[in-house]
């Protein structure tokens, strides 16, 4: 006989971003922290619920003392004790307010720097997969969403469903059969409700995902907008933004309609119920004879409740709508983090700076691979050169000496140190970056170059500048040092900003140097003084330079000419030149192609 596979219903809290999961998740984790204070604003609440109950209740007694008992004097008791209620129930509001504000505005920022802080530990190939308007997202409207799911759920517990007891009360007291006339409501609205809850939650997925396509075009039109312009492309990315702004419109006009189809609905069966206890009790007044305080203290008490009533009833639409942007958060702090924390690893301890790749290879992709047994020695305080083609993989050498990729199969060791078995900010803290595109952050120059180390003073900021060629051009601006760099440093020009990041690298004053193409974007002038500033940079420190620009290496102490992920060619200028080999092609064609005569060469030491 075969076994019959019995199938296990699948829980509601089977799904890790699943409504009732993150409810539970999001009280437990970040409400937990606060409880004293959302039992204070829950107090507050149970006194603005009675006083609400507790006026509703007065009216009727209002109403017999005018109407039936005339006694002046008991009015203006019972006026006064109403006024009381309602200063009661403000100065409650106000604190329930005020508390919740400030316990939305702390996990607002504590999800912010939780969010920033786990996107510090990922690696480079983490970013390379997705957009930062992608995280710039997550930050705002994710965060902000856990917020909004508890000042949700407390609201409702403290506001909304403790004034509806309240008021439940008040009404069953006044008449327990007139009552019962309020919950026809109920019934109808939940069958619709429930069918509204997963038709808002696939509509707030899209609506997030819209916005995050609104921020990706704004922020490459703005950070590309020289490209724009000079290729005319405003037309292409006005009706690009104007698309995603559109699809978020539209997607906003199906949210709307869907979330709010149960109002008709609410309200034909609140008429109903109204209608219902208005003929019932003006039947009971006018024909049995009943105290019209009764009737109006129901009535008032009947009103009151169908707002917070209606509000429970769509409580399940909203944190629906809410949570996605919390799940949303919650995908990037729990994804493993791709750059985990290795400070438990010995740090990296350098006594010559000898740097050695054995048998290293690596692929960004399955099936296409960059480095292919990579092996070379790069002897301490000499300057070795990688040169060849675009593509060999000249700079997956530097990244992977960052460890911002890991090597699957080989080893790179430094002073005999295998780097993977360090720390990776042990391995940063003693390298010395320079790239082609350099990266300067908002702010003045003086924070840019200081970021080299953070403990600098002024002296060796400025001496860095001076060593860097950056001194004279900074002085010409008229706030010197405290000149704003602009956005990515778009206030200085191409040489003014290497100049800055090699003055940012000689401020670090780390033993070895990694230089990315420095000059390849540069003119003829630019490159001139950027040279001389490298020429400060590397002196008696060991360094690995990416030059594209031969001539700017020929004084070189190694040559290492890299193709097709694999060294082909190895030595000195002169005699690479005598084997006329790789390098010597490429040297001669760079030679046709410019017309230039030699200019300073990146620093060798003697």
């Amino acid at each position: 006989m075969t076994e019959l596979k019995v199938k296990t219903p699948r829980k509601i809290t089977d799904d890790p971003y699943g409504a009732a999961t993150l409810i539970k998740r999001l009280v437990a984790e970040q409400a937990r922290a606060y409880w004293r204070r959302y039992l204070t604003a829950f107090a507050l609440m149970a006194i603005a619920a009675g006083t609400t109950a507790g006026s509703a209740w007065l009216l009727g007694k209002v109403i017999n003392a005018a109407y039936v008992a005339r006694d002046f004097h008991s009015i203006v008791i019972l006026s006064v004790v109403t006024m009381v209620l309602f200063l009661v129930k403000g100065a409650a509001t106000y604190g329930h307010s005020v508390i919740l504000s400030q316990i939305s505005n702390a996990i607002l920022a504590n999800n912010q720097r939780r969010l920033f802080a786990k996107l510090m530990s990922e690696s480079v190939g983490f970013f390379s997969e997705r957009h930062s308007s992608e995280f710039l997202a997550r930050l705002t409207a994710g965060a902000a969403s856990v917020t909004e799911v508890l000042n949700l759920l407390i609201t409702a517990l403290g506001r909304d469903f403790l004034t509806l007891i309240g008021l439940v009360v008040v009404m069953v007291t006044q008449d327990p059969w007139m009552s019962l006339f309020g919950l026809v409501v109920a019934p109808p609205a939940i069958l619709v409700l429930r069918k509204l809850i997963r038709r808002v939650r696939n509509l707030a997925h899209t609506q997030f995902t819209n916005n995050t396509d609104i921020l990706e075009t704004m922020q490459e039109s703005l950070q590309g907008i020289r490209t724009v312009k000079a290729f005319t492309l405003e037309d292409i990315m006005r009706a690009r933004i104007d698309a995603n702004i559109a699809a978020v419109e539209q997607n906003a006009n199906k949210i709307a309609r869907v979330s709010n189809r149960s109002s008709p609905l609410m309200e034909m069966l609140g008429g109903m119920a109204v209608a219902g206890s208005l003929i019932y009790g003006g039947y009971g007044v006018v024909v049995e004879g009943a105290t019209p305080g009764q009737f109006f203290s129901f009535i008032t008490a009947f009103l009151l409740a169908y707002e917070p009533a209606k509000r429970l009833a769509r409580l399940n639409i909203d944190l629906n709508s809410r949570l996605i942007g919390a799940a949303k958060l919650l995908e990037i702090i729990d994804s493993p983090a791709s750059e985990p924390d290795d400070s438990a690893k010995p740090a990296l301890r350098l006594t010559a700076s000898r740097v050695e790749l054995r048998d290293v290879s690596f692929a960004y992709r399955p099936d296409e691979p960059v480095l292919r047994h990579m092996s070379f020695v790069t002897e301490p305080g000499k300057v070795t050169a990688l040169v060849g083609p675009s593509g060999g993989g000249k700079s997956t050498v530097l990244a992977l000496l960052l460890r911002l990729y890991e090597a699957p199969t080989g080893r790179i060791l430094i002073d005999d140190q295998d780097i993977a078995q360090v720390s990776r900010r042990s391995l940063r803290q003693q390298i010395a970056y320079v790239g082609q595109d350099v990266y300067l952050f908002r702010g003045t120059i003086r924070e840019n170059i200081a970021f080299g180390r953070a403990n600098a003073s002024e002296d060796e900021v400025i001496a860095a500048a001076k060593a860097a060629c950056a001194h004279d051009f900074i002085m010409s601006f008229p706030n010197g040092y405290d000149t704003p760099v602009g956005e990515h440093g778009t206030q200085l020009s191409g040489g003014q900003r290497q100049r800055v990041a090699i003055a940012r690298a000689l401020l670090k004053d780390s033993p070895l140097i990694l230089l990315d193409e420095a000059t390849a974007s540069l003119d003829s002038e630019s490159e001139r003084q950027v040279q001389e500033a490298i020429d400060h940079l590397c002196r008696n420190r060991t360094t690995i330079a990416i030059a594209h620009r031969l001539h700017t290496i020929m004084h070189s102490d190694a040559i290492l000419v890299v193709e097709g992920g694999s060294i082909v060619e190895a030595g000195r200028h002169d005699d690479l030149l005598r084997r006329n080999g790789r390098y010597a092609s490429f040297f001669r064609l760079q030679q046709r192609e410019t017309g230039l005569g030699p200019l300073a060469p990146v620093a060798a030491t003697a």
